[in-house]
């Protein structure tokens, strides 16, 4: 055998690879998503106190109508708590309409956030914990809607004393861009994937989604409180992952919430999904080297052309088509079946385009290690964060402003 042969079966053979990848995928969402559906409805009966706790910088798109759907909540008792360090962020007004809007709730916020790390999100936390009344607490990112039943399904898992935190997938809604069409299959193409296959291997949840974080202050001091997290990038990952460590369950929603997208630019979608990729890359090394492996499109290609290149077409046509066919199955598995998520059934065209882009993403990754996140520029060391871009501290004559958020 020659070693252009040996070279053309190697490549066929590690071609394979990301079609068990597809396989193992398919049937971990299957499993999962089945199983979720013969979970009892919510109890109404365990309604404990909640602080939801919001960390903002700027307005997202559809800032207000985001905040909103948190007081419409069909739930007993909470508070909703906002922290930015800026006195004169532009979210201010945004939360104050909310305040004028809907008095009946305790909506509240906080400008005078000590700078404890680099990262500004944990920052901001760190100053929510302490001002939050209630035991249970829920983090969500600042682009999450919900629905009026969320509290009731965030709250359920934690009647089961070995939970520790609760964390969820998202459905899609916004955009309307190319960029943001492709954004949005992310969740369904890798994120649920990947996390049910690493559920499925090791036995059990690791990590947390910053769409929803869930946990009670008692297990937050047992990990040290958000502050050994304050120069963390991926400080979702750190939270869930350390609770797990501590021998704490991490439980999924049975519902996702909502991800509203903005109309994203091209260079905005690949800024975000390179910082996702350098954050991967630092929590899970040897995880994102093995990635090389699942990356189906480029392998298909390799392989149809060394099969072309053999005289073996049926051959080339089998890899193109187990790869279209296993891949659009994991991501309208995942999306539309699991997740409900119709806005993906509309985009399973873009699959392939997502994937190319991907790779090449998933490759740059390797080669930086800076990031933009929320305008700031960082590089990413051990997982964390180094300020590139130097920021002044905001003024410290803030007392005005927290006492009316304060109220």
């Amino acid at each position: 055998m020659t070693s252009f042969s040996l070279l053309r079966i190697i490549v066929l053979v590690l071609a394979a690879s990301p079609l068990v990848y597809y396989l193992l995928s398919l049937y971990c969402v299957i499993e999962y998503f089945a199983a979720s559906r013969k979970i009892p409805a919510r109890n109404d009966c365990f309604t404990p106190p909640v602080s939801i706790l919001k960390a903002v910088r700027g307005v997202d798109h559809d800032a207000y109508k985001n905040f909103a759907s948190y007081c419409r909540l069909d739930y007993p008792e909470f508070e909703l708590l906002f922290a930015m360090a800026d006195w004169n962020d532009p979210v201010i007004p945004v939360i104050e309409k909310l305040q004028r809007d809907f008095p009946e709730r305790r909506i509240a916020f906080v400008t005078d956030v000590p700078r404890i790390g680099e990262n500004n999100k944990v920052n901001s936390l760190c100053r929510l914990v302490r001002e939050a009344k209630h035991n249970l607490m829920v983090m969500t990112d600042s682009d999450v809607r919900v629905e009026p039943g969320y509290l009731h399904e965030v709250v359920a898992p934690f009647k089961n004393q070995d939970v520790g935190a609760v964390t969820s997938f998202y459905r899609c809604t916004g955009g309307g861009t190319l960029a943001a069409d492709l954004d949005m299959l992310g969740m369904c193409m890798e994120s649920v994937p990947s996390a049910l296959v690493a559920r499925k291997l090791e036995g059990k949840v690791q990590f947390a989604y910053g769409w929803t974080m869930a946990t009670t202050k008692e297990r937050l001091e047992e990990i040290g409180g958000w502050e050994s997290m304050a120069n963390y990038h991926s400080d979702d990952f750190e939270l869930g992952n350390r609770i797990a460590a501590k021998g704490h369950r991490v439980e999924m929603m049975r519902e996702p919430v909502w991800m509203v997208f903005p109309k994203e630019t091209f260079g905005e979608f690949l800024r975000h999904e390179l910082r996702w990729a350098i954050g991967l890359r630092n929590v899970r090394p040897a995880g994102y080297v093995g990635m090389f492996f699942t990356h189906g499109l480029p392998w298909a290609t390799a392989a149809a052309t060394v099969a072309l290149a053999s005289g073996w077409p049926g051959l080339a046509g089998f890899y193109l088509g187990a790869y279209l066919v296993l891949r659009l199955g994991v991501t309208y598995a995942a999306g539309v079946w699991g997740l409900r998520d119709q806005v993906v059934a509309s985009k399973l065209w873009l699959a392939p385009l997502r994937d190319a882009i991907s790779a090449v993403v998933w490759l740059a990754g390797f080669f930086t290690s800076k990031i933009t996140w929320r305008g700031l520029e960082y590089r990413v060391k051990n997982g964390l964060l180094e300020r590139v871009q130097s920021v002044p501290a905001p003024p410290m004559h803030t007392e005005e402003r927290s006492a009316r958020g304060m109220k």
